[in-house]
């Protein structure tokens, strides 16, 4: 046991040094991660659900790998955000990976959908995913946005997603 620091002048309070034990950790991605990504469209502009949105952020996403080092795996186009699964090798940080597509995706969607930008908020949601099981739950739930979401029916199919590389290497 110790005394408190930082406390008041006058006041002392014992503090109890407890020891922690760490529990072993699961096996993760750490050295070869998949991150989770969720970003939304500026002012939750539903922009994202047609066709030439699909095709430009896909195509983006395939020349990817190659050029920024991140693989993109599955994907899903809603109406206001988009979720994606990657997975960097040799590459370029994910901050300012995420600002390049965004910036060059901006640029694409305003002419193709005749709008003015900000296309996309700055902010992004990223997690790392520590297995495989991860993955596929949260591929599991997130495929069934659309249907949450009434944008489909059951058994009906969500055409604004779909899948680049397989992750799983």
């Amino acid at each position: 046991m110790r005394y408190g620091d930082g406390l008041p002048s006058g006041r002392l309070v014992l503090v109890s040094m407890v020891e922690h034990r760490h529990l072993p950790h699961v096996s993760s991605f750490r050295d070869n991660p998949i991150v989770f990504f969720t970003t939304c469209t500026h002012k939750r502009r539903k922009l994202l659900a047609s066709a030439q949105s699909h095709l430009i952020l896909r195509s983006l996403w395939e020349r990817s790998a190659e050029h920024d080092g991140w693989w993109v795996g599955h994907y899903i186009l809603m109406p206001d955000h988009v979720h994606f699964f990657a997975r960097p090798t040799i590459a370029r940080p994910m901050a300012n990976w995420m600002q390049m597509w965004k910036s060059v995706s901006s640029r694409q969607l305003a002419a193709a959908l005749n709008i003015a930008p900000p296309i996309w908020q700055p902010e992004y949601f990223d997690r790392y995913l520590r297995s495989r099981e991860n993955y596929a739950q949260k591929w599991s739930y997130v495929e069934q946005n659309a249907l949450r979401a009434g944008l489909i029916k059951e058994g009906e199919e969500w055409l604004h997603r779909g899948s680049i590389f397989d992750l799983m290497w």
